[in-house]
C-alpha cells in the first residue's frame, strides 16, 4: 500500500488539478476528488481507495476458500469490519519498524528473486509486467507492499513474539493431560525430487537419468534436499521443497515403500524409475506406532501453547502503539481496534484558523516595544556613563 505524507489535507486531487495550481491557472470550483482520506496515522494516511481494494481482496480470498451463501456473507461482514483496523495496524507497525531501524532489504531482495524464479521470467521488464497483471497494481506499489509486510512480521516477532515464554512445566502438564492426542500410527515422512522423462527421446532420457543420479549423489553428500528440489524437481511439490508428508504402510506403491520403509531418518534413495521420470526420495522421519514421548512432541505442544498467547499479545501491543500515536478517524468510519479513552476525533482543515489581529492591536504592540526601550528592567539600575553613552 502506498502512503502519502500530507499535513492538513482532506483529499488528494487529480494530477491535472495540482499542475494548474502550480502555474496559477484558475482552478475549477468543483475539482474532481480521486481519493478521500479516512484516517491519519502519525504522518501517514489511509484512504477510501485503500479500503475498497482491501474489500476486493477479501472477496477474492473468501471465494478462493470456496465460501458461498450464508457462510460467505457471515465471513465477509465479520472481516470487513476489521479492514480499517488492519490498515492502521500495518501503518503503526511499519512506522515502528523505522523507529527500530529494522532493515529488510536483503529479505525483500530474496523474496522478489524467488518470486521471479518461480514465474520462469528472466527478463526484468517482462517480470514487472507479469506482477502488474497478477496483482492489478503498479510494480512499485507491489514491492512497497511486500516490504511493509516483511517489516510488520519482523516487528511482531521482535517486539511481541520474543517476549512470550512457554515454560517447560506447561509443556509437560499439557502432555500428561492430553496423552491420547499423541498416540501415533506408524508413518514414514518423505520428500521428493522428480526428473521428468515425459516426451523425451532415448538421448534425452539418458540425460535425465544422469541428472537424477547426480542429484541423488549431491543429496547424499549433504546438500540441502529442499534446495535441490526447488531448483531441479519437475514435481508439483518443488516449491515446497519436495515435501510429501506422512504415509502409512500400504499407501505407497510397493517398490517405493520397499525403498524407504525400513530406512533411517535422512536416508536418500537412488533414482527410482517411474513411467514419467526418475524419482529420488528422502526419509524426513519415520514415526513408530504407539505413544509418542514428550521429547518427540515438545515442539508441537509448544506451538499449541504459543499460538493462543500470541494473538492477544499482538493486540495489546497494537493498542499501546495507538496510545502513543497521532490518530484521527473520519466520521462514519470505525477503528475496531481503538484504544480505550484515546480521542481520535477528526479535525477538518477548515477548523484550523490562523490567529488574526486588528490594526489597533498592531499599533499598541509597536507602542509597547518603544516603551520597553526606555523603561528599566526590574532588578537593574538605570544609570548611564560616558562608556554607555558611547
Amino acid at each position: 500500500m502506498r502512503y502519502f505524507v500530507l499535513a492538513l489535507a482532506g483529499f488528494v486531487c487529480a494530477g491535472a488539478f495540482v499542475a494548474r495550481a502550480a502555474d496559477n491557472t484558475p482552478v475549477p470550483e468543483n475539482p474532481q476528488i480521486i481519493e478521500e482520506i479516512v484516517a491519519k496515522v502519525n504522518g501517514e494516511i489511509v484512504t477510501k481507495g485503500d479500503l475498497v481494494r482491501a474489500e476486493r481482496d477479501l472477496d477474492a480470498d473468501l471465494h478462493h476458500q470456496g465460501l458461498s451463501g450464508a457462510d460467505y456473507e457471515k465471513a465477509y461482514e465479520q472481516d470487513k469490519s476489521d479492514i480499517l483496523r488492519n490498515k492502521i495496524d500495518q501503518a503503526l507497525l511499519v512506522q515502528k519498524g523505522k523507529d527500530l531501524d529494522i532493515n529488510v532489504d536483503s529479505d525483500l531482495s530474496k523474496y522478489l528473486a524467488e518470486l521471479q524464479k518461480n514465474s520462469g521470467i528472466a527478463d526484468p521488464d517482462k517480470f514487472h509486467e507479469y506482477v502488474r497483471e497478477q496483482t492489478h497494481m503498479p510494480y512499485e506499489d507491489f514491492v512497497q507492499q511486500a516490504k511493509d509486510g516483511i517489516v510488520t512480521q519482523r516487528v511482531i516477532r521482535q517486539e511481541v513474539g520474543s517476549r512470550i515464554v512457554v515454560k517447560h512445566e506447561d509443556i509437560e502438564k499439557y502432555y500428561n493431560e492430553h496423552k491420547s492426542e499423541f498416540v501415533r500410527k506408524e508413518q514414514v515422512f518423505l520428500s521428493e525430487i522428480l526428473v521428468s522423462t515425459n516426451g523425451k527421446n532415448a538421448t534425452s532420457m539418458a540425460a535425465a537419468l544422469a541428472k537424477a543420479k547426480a542429484l541423488a549423489a549431491r543429496a547424499k553428500n549433504g546438500e540441502r534436499f529442499a534446495d535441490l528440489a526447488k531448483d531441479n524437481s519437475d514435481a508439483v511439490t518443488a516449491q515446497a521443497g519436495g515435501e510429501l508428508g506422512g504415509w502409512s504402510q500400504g499407501q505407497l506403491a510397493k517398490k517405493i515403500e520397499d525403498a524407504v520403509w525400513n530406512q533411517p531418518r535422512g536416508f536418500v534413495t537412488d533414482p527410482i524409475p517411474l513411467d514419467n521420470g526418475y524419482l529420488i526420495l528422502k526419509v524426513d522421519d519415520h514415526q513408530k506406532a504407539g505413544q509418542a514421548t514428550l521429547d518427540e512432541v515438545s515442539n508441537e505442544i509448544m506451538e499449541k501453547l504459543f499460538t493462543p498467547k500470541m494473538q492477544p499479545a499482538v493486540r495489546e501491543y497494537l493498542t499501546k502503539l495507538r496510545t502513543q500515536a497521532f490518530l484521527e478517524i473520519k466520521p462514519g468510519y470505525v477503528d475496531s481496534g481503538a484504544a480505550p479513552g484515546i480521542d481520535t476525533t477528526w479535525v477538518a482543515t477548515a477548523q484550523l484558523k490562523p490567529e488574526t489581529v486588528t490594526k489597533e492591536e498592531v499599533a499598541n504592540q509597536k507602542r509597547h516595544k518603544r516603551l520597553l526601550g526606555v523603561l528599566p528592567v526590574p532588578g537593574t539600575t538605570a544609570t548611564s556613563s560616558s562608556k554607555s553613552a558611547k
